[in-house]
């Protein structure tokens, strides 16, 4: 049984990586998928898979690569079972010096990823790959073609102004009155 906090796990360290690079191609299983669909409050999640070329920078190493992934979803105006496409490309750079990342005001989005920090001259493609599905999850998913239409309930209640709002149309209200007094 996976690990809840760690649902996938694939590590690589930074001396089995070659110097002309390393490709890796993973797919979780059926029990993977099941606690990465819980822990992404999917209803399930049928395909994962990545693929990565890892490669040697200085002394860190760079993930670049593709996350795909089939997730089990209810659709927000329907509520029927859905299926979603999820497709992520990871670019990320770890390196053993990186800061560690600290509370504060928000990074600004158009500026550069800073590098990730290589712990233990390791990084886990697994939890990269949990991290990017997980990610990629529509929070708002809809069937395709759907759309929300409002349910006429009866008659609108007209609201507190709607006598008012006669009386303007009628000219009655405005300033014109009839001036005596």
């Amino acid at each position: 049984m996976p690990n809840p906090d760690r649902p996938w796990s694939v590590p690589v360290r930074l001396g089995d990586v070659p110097e002309d690079g390393l490709v890796m191609s993973l797919t979780a299983d059926s029990p993977v998928r099941e606690a990465i669909a819980r822990r992404g409050g999917l209803t399930g999640l049928p395909r994962l898979e990545a693929r990565f070329a890892v490669t040697r920078r200085g002394s860190g190493l760079h993930v670049g690569g593709t996350v795909s992934a089939t997730a089990g979803q209810v659709c927000v105006v329907t509520l029927e079972p859905m299926e979603s496409a999820i497709e992520e490309e990871v670019d990320l750079l770890f390196t053993p010096d990186a800061p560690e990342e600290e509370p504060g005001p928000a990074r600004d989005p158009e500026a550069e990823d800073p590098p990730e920090r290589l712990v233990d001259g390791t990084v886990d493609l697994g939890a990269i790959a949990t991290e990017f599905v997980l990610l990629g999850i529509d929070p708002y998913p809809r069937k395709p073609g759907v759309s929300f239409e409002p349910v006429e309930t009866g008659p609108r209640d007209p609201g507190p102004f709607a006598a008012l709002a006669a009386l303007k149309e009628k000219g009655g209200a405005g300033g014109g009155g009839d001036g005596g007094g």
